[in-house]
Protein backbone atom coordinates (compact mmCIF):
# COMPACT_ATOMS: atom_id res chain seq x y z
CA UNK A 1 0.00 0.00 0.00
CA UNK A 2 1.39 3.26 -0.98
CA UNK A 3 1.64 6.78 1.38
CA UNK A 4 -0.59 9.39 1.35
CA UNK A 5 1.70 12.74 -0.48
CA UNK A 6 2.39 14.86 2.75
CA UNK A 7 0.40 17.73 1.18
CA UNK A 8 -2.76 15.28 2.33
CA UNK A 9 -1.57 14.20 5.94
CA UNK A 10 -1.05 17.99 6.64
CA UNK A 11 -4.15 19.19 5.28
CA UNK A 12 -5.91 16.26 7.65
CA UNK A 13 -4.16 17.68 10.47
CA UNK A 14 -4.56 21.16 9.94
CA UNK A 15 -8.93 20.45 9.54
CA UNK A 16 -8.77 18.11 12.58
CA UNK A 17 -7.08 20.78 14.71
CA UNK A 18 -9.13 23.32 13.57
CA UNK A 19 -12.18 21.50 14.26
CA UNK A 20 -11.00 20.74 17.46
CA UNK A 21 -10.25 24.22 18.35
CA UNK A 22 -13.71 25.08 17.52
CA UNK A 23 -15.47 22.35 19.54
CA UNK A 24 -13.28 23.28 22.86
CA UNK A 25 -14.45 26.97 22.00
CA UNK A 26 -18.19 26.09 22.11
CA UNK A 27 -18.26 23.99 24.69
CA UNK A 28 -16.70 26.98 27.12
CA UNK A 29 -18.87 29.03 25.62
CA UNK A 30 -21.95 26.45 26.16
CA UNK A 31 -24.01 26.39 29.35
CA UNK A 32 -24.04 22.80 31.10
CA UNK A 33 -27.44 22.24 30.55
CA UNK A 34 -26.89 22.56 26.84
CA UNK A 35 -24.40 19.82 26.97
CA UNK A 36 -25.25 16.11 26.95
CA UNK A 37 -22.95 14.72 29.37
CA UNK A 38 -20.11 16.05 31.14
CA UNK A 39 -17.90 18.95 29.87
CA UNK A 40 -15.08 17.58 31.44
CA UNK A 41 -16.08 14.24 29.65
CA UNK A 42 -16.10 15.88 26.48
CA UNK A 43 -12.76 17.80 27.00
CA UNK A 44 -11.10 14.61 27.32
CA UNK A 45 -12.92 12.94 23.96
CA UNK A 46 -11.94 15.89 22.29
CA UNK A 47 -8.47 15.88 23.77
CA UNK A 48 -7.36 12.02 23.08
CA UNK A 49 -7.89 12.41 19.81
CA UNK A 50 -9.29 15.92 17.49
CA UNK A 51 -11.24 13.75 15.64
CA UNK A 52 -13.67 13.22 18.25
CA UNK A 53 -14.54 16.69 17.80
CA UNK A 54 -16.78 15.48 15.16
CA UNK A 55 -19.07 13.03 17.94
CA UNK A 56 -19.21 16.53 20.07
CA UNK A 57 -20.91 18.33 16.76
CA UNK A 58 -23.06 15.36 16.48
CA UNK A 59 -24.05 14.32 19.77
CA UNK A 60 -22.42 16.16 22.65
CA UNK A 61 -24.65 19.25 22.29
CA UNK A 62 -28.06 20.35 22.79
CA UNK A 63 -30.61 22.53 20.81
Amino acid sequence: MQKPPKQVVVAVVAVEAVSAAFAFRDLARRDDDRVRGSKLLWRVVIGLNPGNSVAYWLFGRRS
